[in-house]
């Protein structure tokens, strides 16, 4: 009896561990990416490039959760599009020390992830589109007050909001 135990234990622990997980749905994969992209745009904001350096690890990570298989045609278009640059400023930033070379790859990804964001329609919460003037460049972020990730604690408040993308529902 104790032998027969031991056997469907072994089995049952055998079966577990070629169960693979199953990736999560496109909506959480899509807000991780989103979730990891605040940090980068608040760890900007605050001047710190050592955290940018790390959300941006977040971020290039999270964008590996996405999976193509389960987007719409649409989706898929702009995925194709604009994916591997997301990848690459996220890289660059997760590497780089020098935040003004962060900011420079910030700036490309806020303009990719807007339109990719525009296309999937995922997100839990509103997003504001904002703009600093000053550097003619976008941002998003999780609320209507500006907190300028372009110049942090020099100009904190330089910028306009010019979209909201709705929550999804």
């Amino acid at each position: 009896m104790k032998a027969a135990k031991y056997l469907i234990a072994f089995v049952l622990l055998v079966m577990a561990g070629r169960i693979q997980a199953k990736p999560g749905d496109l909506k959480s994969s899509v807000n991780a990416v989103i979730k990891s992209y605040l940090d980068i745009k608040n760890a900007l904001a605050a001047d710190d490039n050592k955290a940018a350096n790390e959300a941006a690890k977040q971020f290039t990570t999270a964008l590996k959760g996405i999976q193509p298989d389960q987007m719409d045609a649409k989706q898929k278009d702009a995925w194709q599009k604009y994916g591997e640059k997301l990848r690459y400023d996220g890289e660059h930033i997760s590497e780089s020390a020098e935040i003004a070379h962060q900011r420079e790859h910030f700036g490309s990804i806020s303009a990719n992830l807007y339109v990719v964001l525009k296309a999937f329609k995922n997100n839990d919460a509103s997003l504001y589109q904002q703009y600093c003037p000053m550097v003619k460049k976008t941002w998003l972020s999780e609320q209507p007050a500006i907190k300028n990730p372009y110049y942090g604690k020099k100009m904190p408040e330089c910028g306009v909001t010019k979209e909201t993308l709705k929550a999804a529902k």
